[in-house]
C-alpha cells in the first residue's frame, strides 16, 4: 500500500462511518421521542424530524470535513467556520429541542423562533462562506446535484432581487395572518411546512445578500444587495408595529391551547411578540447594509489601479475624498 493509499483509507472511512452514525443516532432518537417523550432531556426532541435532524449533522459533517480538506489558502477564516456551526446549531435549537414546545404555547416565544431560523440562523450560515468548504465536504454524487447548472437554474427564480425580497418579508405576513396562523399551530404538518419554508427562505436570501464575491460571480452586484437588505426593513417594521399596536387578541391559538407563563396575558404576550418582529430584523437588515458595503470596499481595494486616465482622475477624486489610500 502507497503512502497516498494509506492516508486515503482513514478518510474513506470516516466518509462512511460518519453518516453511518448520524443516521443510528437518529433512529434511537427518533424512537425514543416517539415511545418516551416525556423522558426526553430539554436538549433533545419530543417531536423527531429526519428533515432536521440529517440537515443539521450531515451539513455540519461535511462543512468541518471540507474545511480541513482545503489547503489553508482556500480556507474561510477560522471565525466563518464557528459562524457556521453556531448558526446551523441555532437553527437545530429552536426546531429539535424543547424549544419547541415552548414556542407552541407562547406567542413572543414562538417569535424568538422564527427570528432564529429564517434571521439570525441563516445570517450566521451565510456568513459561513459554505459554498467551498461543502462543495469539497460533501460526496461527490451529491455534489454534483447540488452544485449543478440545473440546481442553479431552478433557484434561479426565486434568487431574482425582487422576488427574493418579497419572499422573505411575503412569508414573514403570510404565516402571521390569523386564520393562517392558527391552522398551521392545530396541524402538525402545516407547522413544519411553516417551519421549513421560513428556515429554507432564510438561508436562500441571507446566502445571496452577504455573498462577498462580485457580480458575475455572484448573483447580483454590491448594490443590488444592500437596497436588498434595506428595502426589507420596513415592511417588516410595519408587521410589527400592526402588532404592537392592536388593542385585541388577534392570536387566540395561544389562549386555546394553554400558555406556558399563566401570568402573561394575551396582550402583553403579543405586544412582546410584535416588538420581536420589529426591533431585531430591522437592526439585522442595517448591519447586513455594512457587511455589503464593506464587501465592495474590500473588492475595490483588491482591485487592479484603472487604466482609462479619466477613471484614474475619478479614483484619485474618492481617495482623497473618503481619506482612503
Amino acid at each position: 500500500m502507497t503512502p497516498a493509499e494509506s492516508v486515503a483509507r482513514p478518510h474513506a472511512m470516516a466518509d462512511f462511518a460518519v453518516p453511518a452514525v448520524i443516521v443510528v443516532l437518529g433512529a434511537i432518537v427518533d424512537w425514543a421521542s416517539a415511545a418516551h417523550p416525556a423522558a426526553m432531556p430539554l436538549w433533545l426532541p419530543y417531536d423527531f424530524s429526519w428533515f432536521a435532524w440529517l440537515g443539521t449533522w450531515l451539513f455540519l459533517w461535511w462543512y468541518v470535513r471540507g474545511f480541513y480538506l482545503l489547503s489553508p489558502s482556500e480556507r474561510p477564516h477560522p471565525w466563518q467556520l464557528v459562524s457556521f456551526v453556531l448558526g446551523m446549531l441555532l437553527i437545530y435549537a429552536v426546531l429539535q429541542t424543547r424549544y419547541l414546545y415552548l414556542a407552541e404555547h407562547e406567542f413572543f416565544l414562538n417569535r424568538i423562533q422564527h427570528i432564529a431560523m429564517h434571521h439570525l440562523g441563516p445570517f450566521l450560515v451565510a456568513l459561513g462562506l459554505a459554498r467551498a468548504p461543502l462543495r469539497k465536504g460533501i460526496p461527490a454524487p451529491l455534489a454534483r446535484i447540488v452544485f449543478s447548472r440545473a440546481m442553479q437554474r431552478l433557484l434561479a427564480p426565486i434568487q431574482q432581487p425582487i422576488v427574493a425580497s418579497l419572499l422573505f418579508v411575503g412569508l414573514v405576513a403570510f404565516w402571521l395572518v390569523p386564520a393562517i396562523h392558527l391552522r398551521a399551530m392545530v396541524s402538525e404538518r402545516l407547522l413544519w411546512t411553516m417551519n421549513w419554508t421560513m428556515v429554507l427562505d432564510g438561508l436562500l436570501f441571507w446566502c445571496l445578500v452577504l455573498d462577498p464575491r462580485p457580480f458575475p460571480l455572484a448573483r447580483v452586484g454590491y448594490g443590488v444587495r444592500a437596497a436588498m437588505a434595506f428595502a426589507v426593513i420596513f415592511p417588516q417594521i410595519a408587521i410589527g408595529a400592526l402588532i404592537v399596536f392592536s388593542r385585541r387578541d388577534i392570536y387566540p391559538y395561544y389562549s386555546i391551547c394553554g400558555r406556558f407563563f399563566d401570568s402573561i396575558s394575551p396582550l402583553y404576550d403579543q405586544l412582546v411578540g410584535g416588538m420581536v418582529i420589529w426591533i431585531p430584523p430591522a437592526m439585522m437588515s442595517a448591519i447586513a447594509v455594512v457587511l455589503v458595503v464593506n464587501h465592495l470596499r474590500l473588492h475595490e481595494e483588491k482591485a487592479p489601479p484603472p487604466l482609462d486616465p479619466r477613471a484614474a482622475r475619478i479614483a484619485a477624486m474618492a481617495a482623497n475624498w473618503t481619506g482612503r489610500p
